[in-house]
């Protein structure tokens, strides 16, 4: 007798693989309360960094040879980075790595670039304070937030109608 294999009509695979879970893009930080430069004694003048803007290149670079000059840094000169409240931070170190490339650009390191939810494309404000051999870099969309903030507080009492 000749016994008959039934047809399989379910896939188990199918059962075994989960769906994907939806991937949104992170949050961005939060908005910085900056700290104010001193450098111990009181200044009779505010720190007023030089301004630049850039936009972000597809390997993680941004032109920044006026404010690199300013503060003298050349190629393969080397440089720490830090992350603080959504802002970058850059200043020269010993040990630090080489991120000034020959045609006056920035290397920004990919980790640091995905913690302040900077994409390529995007556009950057670079603040060089040379007082304080700093170089600063702000997501563009935090500028955005903070000069939001304000023009919400200067609007609210109905000025400028």
């Amino acid at each position: 007798m000749q016994r008959s294999v039934p047809a399989a009509t379910e896939q188990m695979i199918a059962a075994l693989i989960p769906t994907p879970l939806p991937r949104p893009r992170p949050e961005p930080a939060p908005l910085p309360t900056l700290p104010t430069l001193s450098s111990g004694a009181e200044q009779a003048e505010p720190v007023v960094p030089t301004l630049d803007i850039a936009r972000l290149d597809h390997s993680g670079r941004v032109s920044a040879r006026s404010l690199l000059g300013l503060l003298g840094w050349r190629p393969g000169h080397r440089l720490r980075v830090d992350v603080i409240d959504g802002a970058i931070l850059i200043w020269p170190a010993s040990d630090g790595r080489p991120l000034v490339g020959a045609r006056g650009d920035l290397a920004l390191p990919v980790a640091v670039r995905q913690m302040c939810a900077i994409d390529t494309g995007d556009l950057v404000v670079l603040a060089a304070e040379h007082t304080h051999d700093l170089l600063i870099v702000h997501p563009a969309a935090m500028v955005a937030r903070l000069l939001a903030d304000l023009y919400t507080r200067l609007t609210a009492g109905g000025h400028g109608r």
